[in-house]
């Protein structure tokens, strides 16, 4: 479990980083191409979260007890 949430972690904050350099060149400097990719990679961080999300609430119904 421990590595399941480093992992996880680990995958948003290694994402995250990947387009910090986009988002200065974009916010900074005002470079279209650069905010192209800063919308590309804000829809995977999007889409990584929701996976998460779906993780955590399928482990959250798997532990309640069945009625």
């Amino acid at each position: 479990m421990e590595n399941t949430i480093k992992s996880r972690y680990n995958e948003l904050h290694e994402l995250l980083s990947s387009f910090e350099k986009d988002f200065e060149k974009f916010y900074d400097k005002q470079n279209k191409s650069a905010g192209t990719r800063v919308r590309k990679a804000m829809n995977d961080l999007k889409r990584k979260a929701q996976d998460i999300r779906k993780e955590v609430q399928d482990m959250k119904t798997s532990d309640k007890p069945e009625a």
